[in-house]
């Protein structure tokens, strides 16, 4: 299958790598030419710019910061997409976006996914990610066996933007339990608590979650976590700010009270702007 890969960034890499192993014809582009330089290695081509990323492509995949670049890069690419063709976006982007996209892929007789993926980095590069899906069940077959190279898990959640909507529930989870569990540790520390031995209760007890299991704040205790690799690039605060703020602003729309998921948002703030 003849793909374009657009953002080839910290989870687009390890992403491309697998489906290029995989057998698949990929073309990628990335706006920083040191990404594309990366992966100088890899058996793929690489692109000037995203229209020839995209032109005659069956299936092009865009890993992105932002909605604002989703937009540029879809109505950018629609003229040189097939019909037929499939557009999968696997950025965390706001529903409205997605769905605003959807409607001019449509349009324009693309089949449509809107595909977020949970696992990080690690994830990413050992094929374990999980993919929430929105879109069609036509849309859907298309992209399914794509989603089974780059992951482990895949969830077909409904519509379009119900992959989004999954994303960003899933990820105010994440901002909550992460504070939680920095919260625990420093509680620990206080009470003489050694840090080993509160993971070793809460990894095997009811408080546990992915931000103690796999994302451990604490260094030296657990599996290998971001704190005992330096805080290499990976999922970083700005990100969790950024998927939080979509959380909350879905949540004022529909006038859900998320007042946890509220100050997870104050806290990642802070804590950003401090950093």
């Amino acid at each position: 299958m003849k793909i374009g890969f657009i953002g080839l960034g910290n989870m687009g890499a390890p992403m491309v790598k697998r489906l290029v192993a995989s057998g698949h014809d990929i073309t990628g582009y990335d706006v920083m030419g040191s990404a594309m330089a990366a992966l100088s290695e890899v058996k793929m081509s690489f692109s000037k710019d995203i229209l020839t990323a995209a032109r005659e492509q069956d299936v092009v995949i865009t890993m992105l910061p932002n909605g604002e670049a989703l937009i540029k890069v879809v109505e950018a690419i629609i003229p040189v997409m097939p019909k037929g063709s499939c557009f999968i976006d696997c950025s965390t982007v706001d529903i409205n976006i997605t769905r605003q996209v959807a409607t001019l892929l449509k349009n324009a007789a693309i089949h449509v996914l809107d595909a977020p993926v949970s696992g990080g980095v690690g994830g990413a590069v050992a094929g374990t990610l999980t993919f929430m899906v929105g879109g069609s069940e036509d849309s859907f077959a298309i992209g399914n066996p794509l989603f089974k190279i780059m992951g482990q898990r895949v969830i077909h959640c409904g519509a379009d933007g119900a992959g989004q909507a999954a994303k960003i529930c899933n990820n105010m989870i994440l901002g909550v339990t992460m504070i939680a569990t920095c919260e625990a540790f420093a509680l620990a520390d206080d009470l003489a608590l050694d840090r080993q031995k509160l993971f070793d209760v809460v990894s095997t007890s009811s408080g546990n979650s992915w931000s103690m299991s796999t994302y451990c704040p604490a260094p030296g205790v657990g599996p290998e976590s971001p704190s005992d690799n330096d805080y290499l690039p990976g999922f970083s605060a700005s990100l969790m700010l950024k998927d939080l703020k979509l959380s909350q602003e879905a949540a004022t729309i529909h006038g859900t009270p998320t007042r946890a998921g509220q100050l997870a948002l104050e806290l990642y703030q802070n804590f950003v702007k401090s950093s």
